[in-house]
């Protein structure tokens, strides 16, 4: 059995909260027993008593746990609030002058050996309440010494979440090759969980293969019908999917993280290739461009293509979103890493077979070379939009209501479709992997519409994944919270894996005040598809 979280609630009054709180961690040879208590005082509750659980901060216990990592214990405080919105004062008085920061757990933490676990991958499935989570067991931080996947599987209850201990994905191997980048996509039509990734030859590194042009790389996928617990044999697509293709690639790769499924049922799965623009100058590469693309399929998995790369400025390492947007169009919405100071957005209005050409995203920064990111959609609550009006907390009518249109109430709601919103999570230094911040955008197709950050974790992080998920609370609409896995430590951002949950009410609560209005989206935003194909070189040409 691996780790419980849970909690305890009590009112005491419309002024004050305890909150006793019970952590058990269960591991191999340790086992803790703590209550806490909390006050909080100074809160000013609406009269209307209809209670909204909101996930909120609460204290962590670091215990030491002996064998392979198998994380910590970790509890989330609820508070039980009107339906309307606390003051505006409760922000003051919850965080003063302190920074506010989700409470986490360390779900792989890096060993003694060296032994290190990088490139997280997170998914959620709602109808078994479960989290799953991946990442690659390296023998060291770098990219070469990668070996196999590794998993672990929470189960989410109403007030804890129990995490099984981690185990190796023994089929998600290629005899020869190292197990990389791992991808899961849910098919909630067939219940089939795919867990894509890549296979890389030995211990060849990208870096030999964008200077030789020898791709070794294969992509590859293992498929789980019971929600993670059994996993298939190993499937390699590359010759039926990507063909004669390869050898355009000097190499390839997924994501990293998690990948989506339409409303029409197609699978997506983001990706990205070094086109060899320039081949054999003085007997190397002299010129390779990344572009994102992405896999998808039709046929619940039987059949995979992919679309083309996204044209423009380079990208690399991406995630997707399927946007509604307020008159009812759909785009998909492509966010991907970039070496050139900032992200990389591109849109595509026939669900990933061709994108528009790459904007840059100015608000949202990149350290030197870049780093990976992650987006994930959810439908906006407009439910609360005309509550917010009602209440005296300026901070959040100011972002619910902006110029934005996906944010504004329409007078003809038959005509009206929920709009969807998108958070993104990155780290927020201009020159260093560090502070991971999280993002909100109620608009994306506007670059300019990003407000943020409100950083989670301070220090050292990099590669993050999040996942969307709704909060039962009884008689009440479901509270919309967000899981985030992230590299992170006190000295490398690769010391270990954490995990977090925090609801959409604290990303708002927690903005920078001088950054949460939105500017007006340009009405030059074009909503045609350019089709563009891969750019040559002009000094010599692919053979």
């Amino acid at each position: 059995m691996g780790n419980i979280l849970l909690w305890e609630f009590c009112v005491f009054s419309e002024l004050s909260f305890q909150l006793l709180s019970y952590h058990s961690n269960i591991g191999r040879n340790t086992h803790t027993h703590t209550q806490f208590f909390y006050s909080l005082s100074h809160c000013v509750l609406e009269s209307t008593l209809k209670p909204l659980i909101i996930l909120t901060e609460g204290h962590q216990i670091q215990t030491p746990v002996g064998g392979e990592a198998s994380g910590c214990t970790q509890s989330w405080h609820l508070r039980s609030i009107s339906q309307s919105f606390l003051q505006s004062q409760l922000s003051n008085n919850m965080r003063g002058s302190q920074s506010y920061f989700p409470a986490r757990t360390v779900l792989f933490r890096k060993e003694a050996s060296g032994v290190t676990y990088r490139v997280p991958a997170l998914i959620y499935l709602p109808s078994s309440s479960s989290f799953l989570v991946f990442c690659e067991e390296r023998l060291s931080p770098a990219d070469a010494q990668a070996n196999l996947l590794v998993m672990r599987k929470g189960k989410f209850y109403r007030n804890y979440v129990e995490w099984n201990d981690m185990r190796v994905l023994a089929t998600a191997h290629l005899q020869g090759h190292r197990s990389m980048n791992p991808c899961p996509v849910y098919d909630e039509f067939t219940g089939t969980l795919f867990l894509f990734f890549i296979a890389v030859l030995g211990h060849t590194s990208e870096a030999y293969q964008l200077v030789t042009g020898k791709n070794v790389t294969r992509l590859c996928y293992v498929s789980s019908n019971d929600h993670g617990d059994t996993w298939s044999p190993v499937t390699d697509l590359t010759k039926r999917v990507i063909g004669d293709t390869i050898k355009e690639w000097a190499t390839f790769a997924l994501g990293p993280g998690h990948g989506i499924q339409l409303k029409s049922g197609r699978l997506l799965v983001p990706a990205y290739a070094y086109h060899i623009d320039c081949k054999e100058c003085l007997g190397r590469v002299c010129l390779t461009t990344p572009h994102s693309f992405c896999f998808h399929s039709d046929t619940h998995g039987l059949v995979w293509r992919f679309g083309e790369a996204v044209p423009g400025p380079e990208s690399v390492e991406c995630q997707m979103v399927s946007v509604d947007e307020e008159d009812g169009s759909n785009i998909l919405y492509c966010n991907a890493r970039s070496p050139l100071g900032c992200r990389v957005q591109s849109l595509s209005l026939d669900d990933g077979a061709v994108f528009q050409d790459g904007q840059l995203v100015q608000k949202l920064v990149e350290p030197r070379n870049g780093c990976h990111g992650s987006i994930i959609g959810f439908p906006a609550p407009l439910q609360l939009l005309q509550e917010a009006r009602d209440t005296r907390l300026r901070h959040w009518t100011s972002l619910l209501t902006s110029s934005s249109p996906s944010a504004s109430v329409s007078n003809h709601e038959q005509n009206f479709l929920t709009p969807t919103w998108v958070v993104y999570s990155h780290p927020t230094w201009p020159n260093a992997r560090r502070d991971l911040g999280v993002f909100l955008s109620l608009f994306p197709r506007d670059p300019d519409s990003w407000s943020g950050p409100w950083v989670i974790y301070e220090g050292p992080s990099a590669y993050s994944d999040l996942a969307y998920l709704e909060l039962p609370s009884p008689g009440v609409p479901p509270v919309t919270a967000f899981a985030c896995l992230f590299e992170n430590g006190t000295r490398t951002a690769y010391d270990e894996i954490s995990f977090s949950i925090f609801t959409l009410y604290e990303l708002i609560d927690n903005l920078p005040p001088n950054k949460c209005q939105l500017t007006e989206p340009s009405s030059k935003l074009q909503k045609t598809s350019k089709r563009k194909r891969w750019k040559s070189c002009s000094l010599c040409c692919v053979s």
